[in-house]
């Protein structure tokens, strides 16, 4: 997505400002006045990128590496492994855009990469899970953790099926998540769709930085571009 940076941002800009926005009640459309607006494209380098275990991570062409599966960290049940942005400032409202792919061998049906949001601390905050396999709870979704175990919020999972599998093979997919901090409405949309793959509605958390890792496999980021409303002091955490 680097090769059209610019085109990326301005996109980004004028439908978070509201100039073009997306469908009424989208996450694309948002209050212009809701507060500062903020671009964050953290290059892939581990001063722009804190990854919960270095050694499990390499920076490389322009890529952020998890090289292996994370370990169960304790506590409430969530993903084992993930790097946070901790460059630039914490945003509100957004527009998660980014290339990924998941390393593991389609063999392997649980295989998936995540997008984590509203990160707060290591037990609250949002994730998108994609992976190729959607019949089981925490597979293919999106999540919240609230110090407490994970809790799937997407709106497609109906007890036994969730939305389409995201990701099925080693390739690159462009992804983009939205989220509007008001309604609490989130969106993720894979490979350009014009409809979301996955959408929730939550308003557990209202602002945070991003990241990027797995469940318990691993695979790469590259082409990383943040747009939002800066998230100001005690904007960030619900009461």
């Amino acid at each position: 997505m680097n090769r059209k940076l610019p085109t990326a941002l301005a996109a980004c800009a004028l439908s978070l400002a509201g100039v073009a926005p997306a469908a009424a009640g989208t996450p694309g459309d948002l209050d212009p006045h809701e507060g500062p607006f903020a671009v964050v494209h953290p290059q892939a380098t581990d001063r722009h990128w804190e990854p919960l275990n270095p050694e499990k991570w390499a920076f490389e062409h322009g890529q952020v590496v998890m090289t292996e599966r994370g370990t169960n960290p304790g506590g409430p049940r969530r993903p084992f492994e993930f790097a946070i942005v901790e460059k630039g400032p914490e945003l509100r409202s957004l527009s998660y855009r980014a290339e990924v792919r998941i390393d593991e061998p389609v063999t392997r049906n649980d295989r998936d990469v995540i997008l984590v949001f509203n990160y707060q601390s290591p037990t609250r905050f949002y994730y998108a899970h994609l992976s190729q396999d959607n019949t089981i709870y925490p597979h293919n979704g999106i999540f919240k953790v609230a110090d407490a175990d994970r809790v799937r919020i997407d709106d497609q999972w109906n007890g036994t099926i969730g939305a389409p599998p995201a990701i099925d093979d080693t390739e690159w997919h462009d992804v983009r998540l939205d989220y509007h901090a008001e309604t609490g409405r989130i969106a993720v949309y894979v490979d350009g769709a014009d409809e979301p793959l996955m959408t929730a509605t939550d308003t557990t958390f209202a602002g945070g930085r991003v990241g990027f890792g797995s469940f318990d496999n691993f695979g790469r980021i590259r082409d990383v571009v943040v747009a939002g409303s800066k998230a100001v002091p005690g904007q960030q955490h619900t009461p």
